[in-house]
């Protein structure tokens, strides 16, 4: 209710023309003039940039779980590995055979078991692409690796262009086929954690808070116990 600028950043923090930003958890990904910057704004006071991606035409950016998507003007749908936000790469390009060639915005929604992106393809109109189906390998985990494949166009009626797509609710439940309720996420007088909250779980005396792969390393034992010894 009472919001405040936190930080200002321009091309002298590496930041030149922004269009669009998307934050995921303690990173925000910003499409500029020179392509997809990530910033840690785990202090939104100080963004750092993590990385950088030289990336022609970036419009618009997406993301879901360990994946962005990036529409890409004339470069059609660039799909980017972020499973690691401060290291990340190119996983695929995808433009249907160069069909996809004016993309201006994506967005992302799933119908039952499949995935689909929605894009806004310019002077091409809108198009649907199918990421995922029962069929796709790892689609019951986490986040499996998009398969794209063009599935519908609709073209704009007398000449005009699909500029962007709106982003679809929310939903607090699941549904079958038919419609039936299978589960309700939420629970009557719960809330989502504020930012205090949050930082609570990942934050000590205001830094990121991580463990290694070491079981005797000191600072992760229990008030100060000894270290285990090495077999344990």
């Amino acid at each position: 209710m009472k919001p405040k600028v936190t930080a200002v950043l321009g091309e002298s923090q590496g930041v030149s023309h922004p269009v669009c930003v998307q934050v995921q958890f303690r990173y925000a990904y910003v499409c500029d003039s020179e392509g997809v910057k990530i910033l840690d704004v785990t202090d939104l006071a100080a963004p750092i940039t993590k990385a950088k991606m030289r990336i022609s035409n970036c419009n618009s950016i997406y993301l879901a779980r360990t994946y962005a998507y990036v529409a890409a003007g004339s470069n059609g749908l660039v799909i980017l590995d972020i499973k690691n936000a401060e290291r990340p790469r190119v996983d695929q390009i995808f433009n249907a055979d160069g069909q996809i060639n004016d993309l201006r915005d994506v967005k992302l929604g799933i119908t039952y078991v499949s995935e689909f992106a929605y894009l806004a393809d310019g002077k091409n109109g809108m198009r649907v692409v199918q990421l995922t189906s029962p069929k796709t390998p790892g689609n019951e985990g986490f986040s499996p690796r998009p398969h794209p494949k063009l599935i519908a166009t609709y073209k704009i009626p007398f000449g005009d262009a699909a500029v962007a797509i709106s982003k679809g609710v929310d939903r607090d439940r699941a549904v079958d086929e038919t419609g039936n309720q299978l589960g309700v996420f939420g629970r009557v007088g719960a809330r989502p954690l504020n930012a205090e909250e949050q930082k609570r779980l990942y934050l000590r005396n205001g830094q990121v808070w991580k463990v290694n792969n070491d079981p005797n390393d000191p600072r992760y034992h229990y008030r100060g116990t000894k270290p285990l010894p090495s077999n344990k």
